[in-house]
Protein backbone atom coordinates (compact mmCIF):
# COMPACT_ATOMS: atom_id res chain seq x y z
CA UNK A 1 0.00 0.00 0.00
CA UNK A 2 1.39 3.37 -0.88
CA UNK A 3 0.60 6.04 1.42
CA UNK A 4 -0.37 9.81 0.37
CA UNK A 5 2.95 11.73 -0.15
CA UNK A 6 0.98 14.45 2.00
CA UNK A 7 0.61 11.91 4.65
CA UNK A 8 4.30 11.19 4.32
CA UNK A 9 5.07 14.78 4.72
CA UNK A 10 2.70 15.37 7.75
CA UNK A 11 3.91 12.34 9.81
CA UNK A 12 8.14 12.95 9.00
CA UNK A 13 7.21 16.87 10.01
CA UNK A 14 5.50 15.38 13.03
CA UNK A 15 8.17 12.69 14.36
CA UNK A 16 10.62 15.16 13.45
CA UNK A 17 8.90 18.15 15.87
CA UNK A 18 8.57 15.61 18.80
CA UNK A 19 12.25 14.49 18.68
CA UNK A 20 13.11 17.62 18.53
CA UNK A 21 11.26 18.37 21.44
CA UNK A 22 12.48 15.62 23.44
CA UNK A 23 16.62 16.39 22.64
CA UNK A 24 16.02 20.14 22.85
CA UNK A 25 13.43 20.77 25.73
CA UNK A 26 12.31 17.67 27.27
CA UNK A 27 15.90 16.17 28.01
CA UNK A 28 17.44 19.30 29.42
CA UNK A 29 14.28 20.76 31.05
CA UNK A 30 14.37 17.15 33.54
CA UNK A 31 18.06 17.61 34.12
CA UNK A 32 17.54 20.91 34.96
CA UNK A 33 14.53 20.56 37.18
CA UNK A 34 14.46 17.19 38.98
CA UNK A 35 16.20 17.04 42.13
CA UNK A 36 18.63 13.82 40.88
CA UNK A 37 19.84 13.14 37.55
CA UNK A 38 18.79 9.41 38.06
CA UNK A 39 15.26 10.85 38.26
CA UNK A 40 16.03 12.44 34.66
CA UNK A 41 17.49 9.59 33.34
CA UNK A 42 14.13 7.70 34.32
CA UNK A 43 11.97 10.43 32.67
CA UNK A 44 14.00 10.38 29.74
CA UNK A 45 13.92 6.73 29.51
CA UNK A 46 10.62 6.32 29.51
CA UNK A 47 9.70 8.92 26.62
CA UNK A 48 12.63 7.89 24.37
CA UNK A 49 11.34 4.33 23.26
CA UNK A 50 7.72 5.75 22.51
CA UNK A 51 10.45 8.21 19.87
CA UNK A 52 12.73 5.53 19.00
CA UNK A 53 9.26 3.04 18.46
CA UNK A 54 7.20 5.79 16.36
CA UNK A 55 10.72 6.47 14.20
CA UNK A 56 10.64 2.50 13.57
CA UNK A 57 6.73 2.85 12.05
CA UNK A 58 7.23 6.09 10.62
CA UNK A 59 10.50 5.34 8.94
CA UNK A 60 9.04 2.11 7.54
CA UNK A 61 5.73 4.07 6.31
CA UNK A 62 7.78 6.03 3.91
CA UNK A 63 9.48 3.43 2.18
CA UNK A 64 8.18 3.55 -0.96
CA UNK A 65 8.74 7.02 -1.01
CA UNK A 66 12.53 7.64 0.18
CA UNK A 67 14.10 3.99 0.01
CA UNK A 68 17.33 4.71 1.69
CA UNK A 69 16.38 7.62 4.01
CA UNK A 70 13.85 4.86 5.21
CA UNK A 71 16.35 2.07 5.60
CA UNK A 72 18.52 4.29 7.49
CA UNK A 73 15.66 5.96 9.91
CA UNK A 74 14.43 1.99 10.64
CA UNK A 75 17.89 0.56 11.20
CA UNK A 76 18.90 4.05 13.43
CA UNK A 77 16.01 4.13 15.44
CA UNK A 78 15.65 0.02 16.00
CA UNK A 79 19.44 -0.27 16.97
CA UNK A 80 18.87 2.67 19.21
CA UNK A 81 15.68 0.54 21.11
CA UNK A 82 16.43 -2.93 20.66
CA UNK A 83 20.57 -2.55 20.96
CA UNK A 84 21.58 0.06 23.24
CA UNK A 85 18.86 1.08 25.62
CA UNK A 86 18.56 -2.86 26.92
CA UNK A 87 22.17 -2.39 27.14
CA UNK A 88 21.89 0.56 29.00
CA UNK A 89 19.58 -0.81 31.37
CA UNK A 90 21.31 -3.54 32.45
CA UNK A 91 24.06 -1.30 33.24
CA UNK A 92 21.95 0.93 35.38
CA UNK A 93 20.73 -2.47 37.52
CA UNK A 94 24.33 -4.15 37.84
CA UNK A 95 25.11 0.04 38.84
CA UNK A 96 22.44 -0.27 41.38
CA UNK A 97 22.07 3.37 42.01
CA UNK A 98 23.23 6.43 40.72
CA UNK A 99 25.78 6.63 37.84
CA UNK A 100 27.03 9.73 39.65
CA UNK A 101 28.20 7.94 42.37
CA UNK A 102 30.71 5.59 40.52
CA UNK A 103 34.39 7.02 40.01
CA UNK A 104 34.80 8.75 36.38
CA UNK A 105 37.31 6.05 36.10
CA UNK A 106 35.21 3.31 36.81
CA UNK A 107 34.23 1.03 34.11
CA UNK A 108 30.69 0.99 34.37
CA UNK A 109 30.39 4.32 34.27
CA UNK A 110 32.37 4.65 31.28
CA UNK A 111 30.15 1.93 29.40
CA UNK A 112 27.56 4.03 30.58
CA UNK A 113 28.67 6.94 28.93
CA UNK A 114 29.45 4.97 25.82
CA UNK A 115 26.45 3.54 25.48
CA UNK A 116 24.95 6.97 26.16
CA UNK A 117 26.77 8.48 23.65
CA UNK A 118 25.56 5.89 20.91
CA UNK A 119 21.62 6.32 21.55
CA UNK A 120 22.06 10.31 21.39
CA UNK A 121 24.07 9.51 18.29
CA UNK A 122 21.75 7.17 16.70
CA UNK A 123 18.91 9.81 17.89
CA UNK A 124 20.47 12.44 16.18
CA UNK A 125 21.42 9.88 12.72
CA UNK A 126 17.04 8.75 12.97
CA UNK A 127 16.67 12.81 12.47
CA UNK A 128 19.33 13.59 9.69
CA UNK A 129 17.40 10.39 8.06
CA UNK A 130 14.12 11.53 8.37
CA UNK A 131 14.85 15.11 7.50
CA UNK A 132 16.07 13.26 4.25
CA UNK A 133 13.20 11.78 3.75
CA UNK A 134 10.76 14.76 3.89
CA UNK A 135 12.31 16.75 1.69
CA UNK A 136 12.35 13.94 -0.57
CA UNK A 137 8.49 13.83 0.24
CA UNK A 138 8.55 17.60 -0.12
CA UNK A 139 9.96 17.52 -3.88
CA UNK A 140 6.92 14.81 -4.95
CA UNK A 141 4.52 17.63 -3.92
CA UNK A 142 5.83 20.19 -5.97
CA UNK A 143 4.28 20.32 -9.48
CA UNK A 144 6.12 19.21 -12.22
CA UNK A 145 7.31 21.97 -14.71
Amino acid sequence: MRVPPLAVVIALSAWIGAALLVAAVVAPAAFAVLPSRTLAGALVGRVLPVLFWSGIVVGAAVFPTSRVASVIMVASAAAAQLVVAPRIARIREAIGGPVDALAADDARRVTFGQLHGASVGLLGVTLLAAACALWLAGRSLQPRG
